[in-house]
């Protein structure tokens, strides 16, 4: 048995025709996408199949879609043979993530989950209209540069993600602020980026603290305060390390936090379960 992480993915995964493949080959992933479809109040498959993009990338569908396409690459995942072999230590998830992990684990409900994060994305898309926001990931400066400038800005830190590249977020003339002087000083790239809850069967690393976290109504809290603090991806990921996890299978959508490992730990062993034929990799 190999120890491993299960990764999750978040906004900024997706991309029109994601699960497609999963939903033609295998059969636990096409009755979960058809549970879903049940539970929606959109057209999830065609969304996720079809988009059109300018849809699939609006918060209050990329959401969900990425939350279920990441939960159909992981039932598809635990129907192959191959999965056999690995032992699940951990479980994270980046941002919206977080809640495709605690749905993984057994910490949250399917239908629950697919409702939570209709709404989270919903109420985002909310608050984006009302004070227009911005993200922008941050290549080639350390921390304290970057919380100088957004201080000087009004922007913030939003993610900690790998070394040498952080995620800012805030109203966009703050982000637009920030970005142009991140340029003036050196910055190699700047790139703007588009329940009911029980104990986890296995340890899901918060990324808000960077911690794992089995305690059920500090679950509930952590999904809230996630949605505006600053979230330790770079160090959940060290932490699960330090344990002598070396291995990771991330779910579809995208291949985002393969790369963000290579970054934090070149040793370390991931398996991007993206699409169809990824999954030969298992064998």
């Amino acid at each position: 048995m190999v120890d491993t992480a299960w990764l999750f993915p978040g906004q900024g995964s997706q991309s029109v025709g994601m699960g497609k493949d999963l939903y033609a080959a295998y059969p636990a992933a096409k009755a979960l996408f058809d549970r879903a479809a049940k539970l929606m109040d959109f057209d999830i498959l065609k969304v996720c199949f079809e988009g059109p993009a300018e849809t699939l990338t609006q918060t209050r569908y990329s959401q969900p879609c990425i939350f279920v396409t990441s939960m159909a690459a992981f039932e598809a995942y635990k129907a192959h043979p191959g999965s056999k072999k690995y032992h699940p230590r951990f479980a994270a998830g980046l941002s919206l993530g977080e809640a495709t992990a605690l749905t993984a684990a057994g910490a949250i409900s399917f239908d629950d989950g697919v409702k939570f994060v209709r709404a989270r994305g919903t109420f985002m898309d909310e608050a984006a209209e009302e004070k227009p926001g911005l993200m922008a990931a941050v290549m080639g400066l350390g921390l304290a540069e970057v919380e100088k400038v957004c201080a000087a800005t009004g922007a913030q830190v939003g993610n900690l993600n790998a070394p040498g590249q952080i995620v800012i977020s805030g109203y966009r003339a703050n982000v637009e602020a920030a970005v142009e002087k991140f340029r003036e000083i050196g910055a190699k790239k700047v790139i703007p980026l588009d329940i009911a809850v029980r104990k986890p069967a296995i340890p899901v690393v918060s990324n808000l603290t960077g911690t794992p976290e089995s305690d059920p109504g500090q679950i509930k809290q952590n999904l809230i305060w996630q949605m505006n603090h600053r979230t330790l991806w770079e160090g959940s990921m060290r932490l699960i390390l330090s344990s002598g996890v070396k291995h990771f299978i991330e779910f579809s959508p995208g291949k985002v936090l393969k790369g963000l490992l290579r970054r934090i730990d070149p040793s370390a062993q991931t398996i991007s379960l993206s699409g169809a034929e990824d999954f030969h990799a298992l064998d």
